[in-house]
């Protein structure tokens, strides 16, 4: 599981978030030696990084990293949350220091464990959420784990066993995992993101590759049939593939005119039954039935499953109604792709919340979407300006100042039978700690009104 070499050496681990405080665990009970540190006097690790200073052989610095320490170690375990071009990780590539993500360790020391992987651009979170709820649902031990929920890792210091596990895997976490094999993979869709941390689009793909990486012929790969980006990136893998699709038949599709969700031939569940917004929650849905049915659930417990889950925080949830007015948090939307999609859900007239730290990707993409029905953008955060400038003339716009000045504003503009979208199209990074909290304070704002 653990390379001897690192016992006799000392392993650095970066980032103390949740993935990292966990790595640090795992690694301090192989009795390996670990140097953790964060760049943040306070990182999101919270409480659990005093427990950590108290492990034999843990040392753990905040507020910066000790570059000769990385430079010096056996390996680098890297948190989802640090850019591949961060100091840290380039002075161990440029050591030639081996650098993996905490997937890749929890991984390994889930000898036996099988997974169902999902990645993509958008829809990760909710796909993995529909596909634990649905094991769940059918009585098998499941949990949606990764970057949702629970890392590998903790799962691994706890012991726990499950018969399944249901992994949201970014792009980052595949460039870092050269072990991680699963035996479902699900790809949602691709689209441009993460321009910000990667040099092209091209590169960023080519990361979301390494899902196929170590295929075999018993693997089962769940597709996006109407995306050709999907299509071409699994070209060549070994395995067996299953398609879903939102306009055609396919092995799990949406019949449109009869409104019904099917596997096949058969119907699956009646699009009013399942409780999401948007096409694209009919294609996660659909996607987490086909990996369903290949870790053997039944097509009538899929169904019951797919009925019975609920919208998560900070996609496209309905936060209250005031004054005849719907407020939605879709804060999860930091890129174009998520935010047109959240739009093309709007059924009513819309007064949009955009804005943040910009990701690389211009904004005149959404302009098709809001000429319809967005009867006004506010614009906040760094990205304001850009965002002004590339949507000036499509529709009217506001800049907002405060996050309650933004909340505000929308009030003012929003009338009887609209809704108030917070779908941001950007990172959190300017105003809050992470998308969670910017949803949360939009949340509080609104319960307030």
């Amino acid at each position: 599981m653990i390379p001897a070499t690192w016992r006799r050496s000392v392993v650095a681990v970066v980032g103390l978030g949740k993935s990292g405080v966990a790595a640090t665990r795992l690694l301090a009970r192989e009795g390996v030696p670990v140097y953790a540190s964060d760049a943040a006097e306070r990182p999101d690790g919270g409480d659990a990084l005093a427990a950590l200073r108290a492990l034999p052989g843990v040392e753990v610095e905040l507020g910066r990293h000790d570059l000769a320490k990385i430079r010096g170690a056996a390996a680098v375990v890297v948190s989802p949350g640090v850019p591949p071009d961060a100091p840290p990780l380039a002075a161990a590539r440029e050591a030639r220091v081996p650098v993996v993500s905490e997937i890749e360790i929890g991984f390994a020391a889930l000898e036996g464990a099988r997974c169902i992987a999902i990645t993509g651009t958008n829809g990760k979170t909710t796909t993995t959420a529909l596909v634990a709820h649905v094991l769940e649902a059918a009585g098998v031990r499941a949990a949606a784990v990764g970057n949702i929920g629970r890392p590998l890792a903790d799962i691994a210091v706890a012991g726990d066993r499950y018969d399944w596990l249901a992994v949201e895997v970014s792009s980052f976490q595949l460039h870092d995992s050269p072990h991680f094999a699963p035996d479902v993979g699900v790809l949602t869709n691709l689209a441009p993101d993460h321009l910000d941390r990667y040099p092209s689009v091209a590169a960023y793909y080519d990361d979301k590759r390494l899902l196929f990486h170590n295929a075999t012929a018993q693997s089962v790969w769940v597709l996006n049939a109407d995306d050709a980006a999907v299509l071409a990136l699994a070209q060549g893998a070994s395995g067996r593939r299953v398609g879903f699709s939102l306009t055609r038949r396919a092995d799990g599709w949406y019949d449109g005119t009869a409104q019904l969700l099917k596997l096949g031939d058969a119907p699956l569940l009646p699009r009013r039954e399942l409780k999401l917004l948007g096409d694209h929650n009919v294609a996660n849905a659909l996607a987490a039935a086909l990996a369903a049915r290949a870790a053997g659930v039944a097509p009538e417990a899929v169904a019951r499953g797919l009925g019975s889950f609920r919208a998560l925080p900070h996609r496209l949830e309905p936060v209250r109604e005031v004054g005849g007015v719907l407020w939605i948090n879709d804060s999860k939307a930091t890129n174009i792709a998520s935010t047109s999609v959240a739009v093309a859900a709007m059924n009513r007239p819309f007064v949009l919340l955009l804005g943040g730290r910009h990701k690389g990707e211009p904004y005149t993409g959404l302009a098709p979407r809001l000429r319809e029905r967005c009867r006004l953008v506010i614009v906040f955060g760094e990205a304001g300006p850009l965002v002004e400038r590339d949507l000036a003339g499509v529709v009217p716009l506001e800049r907002g100042t405060t996050f309650e000045d933004v909340v505000a504003r929308a009030r003012r503009a929003a009338r009887p039978g609209d809704v108030v979208l917070l779908s941001p199209a950007c990172s959190s990074y300017d105003m809050f700690r992470n998308y969670e909290e910017r949803g949360a304070t939009f949340r509080h704002l609104v319960e307030s009104l």
